[in-house]
């Protein structure tokens, strides 16, 4: 056959692979959808509090060491580290596909054929050089080097690379986040351990004042003026009392122990500032505008660069449709005794392509394609989620800072009023113009109106915690 004419029918077969291979799935992206409100409902100002350092923030030394102890010893933190490194390393690897493979051969072996084979009579009538036969057995040794390289027509392998990059970068991101958590974990136990040592401040007070309320009554029960129903209920409010010390001591230890347990170290006392508690404020804090959540917050941006890896790994897996190319060469020497190898003679090269596209059987493919493409809707969606619940996050906390204010103010009047009666009540009681049963009721209203009023405390502790997390403070 004239080679023009073979010529011409292996450019027809390779037109036809080339169009077969082109019959691709187009691609189902859906866009996702940055906007957010210009503005929160109550503020237009750009002031961010998520901007200040943490340190600055929380401005308490005890606390501040007990953070820098956790971003040292946390286990999970380390962990979160070593997720890093695997992801660094898979960026390597990813960037080596799309590169030429090169390496060095040596070898040996050694063949006998069959005399009274095709190969084994060829070799009985060969001579090396006048005279000289052909050994038998056949030693053969080689050493070369070889190399072999995809081309990458399609950027392939390069979007594969980038996917790994971008997910190397949102570990990244996972590991500010996770400091983030952190930092308010830590905090918000910290603040709870100040509102337990206070309130088992005041329920010692209590149990001081109901003790010499019970010596009273006895007193009085000594000089027939109470009976002994009287005594009875005063000594059964002091034992309730001093059962709530012991649930918040409790507390305390298990408080402790999970702040313990989030530095990295072994069960022991915590060092606090409880005498400060009062002095604690969560005012002044500004939430900013709504769209620097997409940069301050950590979450949000390893949702975008998910995003992201899950885009080119669509394109991954629809580059997989079409054909790819190859080539390999080689170069080195080769001779069935080692005196030859280095000879000219001994000399070998080879230089080889080839392209190569699915055309049957194409549902692994397919199956890939769908998978990459359902990920990269899921994808999506996880990123308007988180978007979302930041922007929710933000609106929920400053609307909690604002309430529990004014529920603590509310409350402070009430104990006040609450401490007031106590003192008449127990005038009252002393000139016999009272019942016992008006003090016990009064005290009971001042002990839990006090309980609550530090349990709005914890509350807007948290609540300063959490602004400054939802806002995207504490991993930079």
């Amino acid at each position: 056959m004239d080679n023009r004419i073979l010529y011409k029918i292996i450019i027809v077969l390779f037109i036809l692979l080339l169009a077969l291979s082109c019959n691709v799935p187009q691609e189902a992206v859906k866009t996702a959808n940055k906007m957010v409100p210009e503005a929160y409902p109550y503020s237009g100002d750009s002031t961010n509090t998520g901007k200040l350092d943490w340190k600055a923030y929380y401005r308490d030394e005890k606390l501040i060491a007990l953070i820098d102890t956790a971003l040292k010893n946390n286990q999970e933190l380390k962990i979160i580290l070593q997720e890093i490194d695997i992801s660094k390393a898979e960026v390597r690897s990813r960037k080596g596909e799309y590169l030429p493979f090169a390496g060095i051969r040596a070898g040996a072996g050694l063949e006998k054929e069959g005399r009274y084979t095709r190969h084994g009579a060829v070799d009985e009538q060969l001579e090396i050089r006048d005279g000289r036969s052909f050994p038998d057995p056949f030693s053969d040794f080689l050493l070369g080097a070889f190399a072999s390289w995809e081309v990458d027509i399609w950027k392939k392998l390069r979007n594969a690379k980038k996917a790994a990059v971008f997910r190397y970068l949102a570990s990244r991101e996972g590991k500010n986040f996770m400091v983030s958590q952190l930092i308010a974990d830590i905090s918000e136990s910290y603040y709870e351990l100040l509102v337990l040592d206070n309130l088992l401040d005041i329920i010692e007070q209590n149990i001081k004042i109901q003790s010499n309320a019970v010596q009273v009554v006895r007193q009085q029960k000594s000089a027939a003026r109470l009976t002994q129903l009287a005594v009875n209920r005063f000594e059964a409010q002091l034992l309730n009392t001093q059962n709530l010390q012991f649930s918040i001591k409790q507390n305390i230890v298990e408080t402790e122990n999970r702040l313990n347990y989030l530095t990295g170290s072994i069960p022991h006392p915590i060092k606090r500032n409880s005498a400060q508690l009062n002095q604690l404020t969560v005012d002044s804090l500004q939430a900013g505008i709504p769209a620097q959540l997409l940069v301050n917050r950590p979450d949000v941006r390893q949702a975008e660069l998910e995003l992201k890896a899950a885009n080119l790994d669509l394109r991954v897996a629809r580059a997989n449709f079409l054909p790819s190319l190859g080539i390999k060469a080689g170069i080195g020497f080769q001779a069935f005794d080692p005196a030859y190898l280095v000879r000219p003679e001994s000399i070998l090269y080879n230089l080889a392509g080839d392209i190569m596209a699915p055309l049957v059987n194409r549902n692994a493919i397919k199956a890939a394609y769908n998978s990459a493409n359902a990920r990269q809707i899921q994808a999506v969606v996880k990123y308007e989620q988180t978007i979302l619940n930041a922007y929710t996050d933000v609106l929920n906390q400053m609307a909690k800072i604002r309430n529990y204010t004014d529920s603590y103010q509310t409350k402070s009047r009430e104990v006040e009023l609450l401490m007031q009666s106590i003192s008449i009540a127990n005038s009252l009681f002393n000139a016999a113009r009272a019942d016992y049963a008006e003090v016990l009721l009064t005290q009971r209203e001042a002990l839990e109106a006090k309980m609550d009023l530090l349990e709005i405390k914890r509350q807007q502790l948290q609540t300063k915690v959490n602004v400054y997390r939802s806002l995207g403070g504490g991993w930079n």
